[in-house]
């Protein structure tokens, strides 16, 4: 088979750029495990720069020049993790002493459980180790080990030869090199970390400028703009999380202090630390004091109030505070989180275990608001692949409107009805309209997504389009999406729900509004959702299909009762139909006001449209026409009268 020239050529290119993109990401690995020693300090600097970037621009608020600033928060900050190193080194000690009190608790609770169980393998491996352990924990220091090729004999007694082995005096130099020695590394690190936290705060605007230089200058404006909010917004996160976490760490201490479960200082600073790592942190914490209860407590009441000392808290900080603290999420995908924490586990041990999720936030950050790095945002972040037209239009291909209705009452709770049918579901309709227009779509398609369109506005009959609660907030992810591109004005439409004392008596009827499809089904679920909205300000609509228009079946249109006829068109290049359509309109019900819809229009075709179709209005998205139709069905006040106040004159 011979391919073409441009397609092999094609082929080519894409194989190449998907090789370098692989040895690419195979270099970026291996940097990465290889010189793990030095982007471990790197990668915690950073992340300590957000933390403490807040409380540096808090003392430059207060005048105090960014290098005291910057030096004073970083040596505070390091003075705070330094003693807590020394409570946690004090705490391990007490309670390697305290190990070998809890050794005939243990041993009682494993017997009287295999009492009741009838004998269990786990429990006699458990009771067997346990003793060992109690041997190597009670063993003197200096006794003699069994010598395996000279076995005592009860024949012969073996009398012990003594053998004293001195060692020469190491003297001054070795006996500090010996101290020192295992003190380096981590000192190095500390160092490291703290010269670049320094480092960082200190020339935050230069790094910015760097990176902007690398994103590209080409809009510089809105480059700055866009690591500015990353900045800030991680500032935050990691901040928030930080004091959410030391929270959780502190009431969990205070809470095994009064149970009594010892060191529970220790026991709160690993809550705090573990809590960092995403699902399975706060379990690993609990494990702890909970095996500890059981050697402890020589009855059961102590696990019970430590295990419900967990389980109360963590689900009420994960449900109650993060997402009042947070907003919606931190952005990440939950497939995303356990591949982050496997894959920087992999790389860099326990401690990329605890990196992993800030750093994963930093990454998609950035996908976000650099274009280059926007497959970051695709791959990690909790943001739908598609736009919420396209999924939208999706959920209408698959016929699946409960899934759809769904999503649109979490999008209720921010924005108002008409701005979801405006925003994402008639411009998933264009895209309905796109694939028509180039025959991707067949007849029975166009069925199935005008009769779910039609069961998707019946879902949401009993949603009302006023402005939305302000304290409550959508908390699905896809609805955020749809959220956070629809315009803030959309929240509140500001259009009256009319009642039946409210409409002039031609709009008291049970549909004074007639709604028609222009030219296809698409028109025609545009046109049903149009209805919908009508009934939900108080009027009463319904919908017909685009055949109705025909010279044949227009005769046979019941106009009764009809105070306002819309035509809906989805697509307008040609205002011929709709010229047409008019005029047999007015020729049928000539008493009805006629408005024309052109959903995918734009503004300078209205007058052009209204001089051609001689219509009365001509609207292009469905929050107009409904408030056109609000307009004409309300009730006039009746004028004010402005009584004069009288002047008598003094005669």
């Amino acid at each position: 088979m011979k391919l073409g020239k441009a397609q092999s050529l094609e082929d080519v290119a894409g194989l190449v750029g998907a090789c370098a993109v692989t040895i690419l990401a195979v270099i970026i690995i291996s940097a990465l495990y290889v010189g793990r020693e030095v982007f471990v300090p790197v990668a915690l600097a950073i992340l300590l720069s957000f933390v403490l970037a807040r409380p540096v621009n808090f003392l430059q608020s207060l005048r105090v020049p960014r290098a005291i600033a910057a030096i004073t928060t970083v040596l505070f900050a390091f003075a705070v993790i330094f003693a807590l190193g020394s409570l946690i080194a004090t705490q391990l000690s007490r309670l390697a002493d305290d190990l070998p009190q809890y050794q005939s608790t243990i041993q009682s609770k494993i017997t009287s459980l295999r009492g009741v169980t009838g004998g269990s393998t786990t429990l006699e491996r458990a009771e067997g180790m346990l003793q060992n352990l109690s041997k190597e924990l009670n063993k003197p220091k200096n006794a003699p080990a069994p010598s395996l090729s000279n076995p005592p004999s009860s024949s012969r007694p073996v009398t012990p030869v003594p053998v004293e082995v001195l060692q020469p005096d190491p003297g001054t130099l070795a006996n500090l090199r010996s101290l020192i020695a295992p003190l380096i590394s981590p000192l190095a690190t500390t160092g490291i970390i703290v010269i670049f936290v320094i480092f960082i705060l200190l020339q935050r605007e230069d790094l910015r400028n760097r990176l902007i230089r690398l994103a590209g200058t080409r809009d510089l404006q809105r480059t700055t703009a866009a690591l500015d909010d990353a900045a800030s917004r991680l500032s935050r996160l990691f901040l928030n999380q930080l004091l959410i976490n030391s929270g959780f760490g502190v009431l969990i201490g205070t809470g095994l202090w009064i149970i009594g479960v010892p060191s529970p200082a220790l026991w709160g600073i690993l809550a705090a630390v573990l809590r960092f790592v995403p699902y399975i942190g706060s379990i690993i914490s609990a494990a702890f004091p909970l095996t500890l209860a059981v050697a402890v407590d020589p009855g059961w009441s102590m696990l019970v109030w430590t295990a419900i000392l967990f389980f109360v808290i963590e689900p009420a900080i994960a449900h109650v505070v993060e997402p009042m603290v947070y907003g919606r999420s931190t952005g990440l995908s939950p497939v995303a989180v356990v591949i982050s924490a496997t894959f920087w586990t992999a790389l860099w041990g326990p401690i990329g275990l605890v990196l992993a999720t800030p750093l994963t936030v930093c990454l998609v950050v950035l996908g976000r608001h650099v274009e280059r790095l926007a497959f970051l945002d695709v791959m990690f972040g909790d943001r739908p692949a598609l736009s919420p037209p396209e999924i939208f239009y999706q959920r209408m291909l698959a016929g699946d409107p409960a899934e759809a209705a769904e999503k649109a009452e979490q999008f209720l709770k921010e924005r108002s009805l008409s701005s979801y049918y405006d925003d994402v579901a008639l411009k998933g309709l264009q895209l309905a309209q796109a694939d028509l227009d180039r025959d991707a779509l067949d007849a029975v398609r166009l069925t199935r997504i005008k009769e779910t369109v039609q069961e998707f506005t019946e879902d949401l009959t009993d949603e009302i389009d006023q402005a939305p609660d302000d304290d409550e907030a959508t908390t699905d992810a896809e609805a955020a999406a749809a959220v956070e591109v629809t315009p803030v004005d959309h929240a509140d439409d500001d259009i009256a729900v009319l009642k039946p004392a409210d409409l002039k008596p031609g709009w008291q009827g049970a549909a004074p509004v007639m709604c028609i499809g222009g030219r296809s089904q698409l028109d025609e679920a545009a046109a049903l959702m149009l209805a919908h909205l009508c009934r939900v300000h108080g009027i009463g609509a319904r919908v017909e299909p685009s055949s109705a228009l025909s010279t044949k079946n227009i005769f046979g249109l019941d106009v009764s009762n009809v105070a306002l006829i819309c035509l809906s068109y989805l697509e307008a290049s040609n205002t011929t139909h709709i010229r047409y359509a008019v005029r047999r309109l007015r020729r049928k019900a000539p008493h009805a006001k006629i408005i024309v819809a052109l959903w995918s229009a734009e503004t300078p075709q209205l007058a052009d449209t209204n001089e051609s179709a001689q219509a009365d209005a001509t609207v292009l998205t469905l929050r107009d026409a409904v408030k056109y139709c609000v307009e004409e069905a309300i009730i006039e006040p009746p004028p004010q009268t402005i009584e004069m106040p009288v002047i008598s004159e003094a005669v």
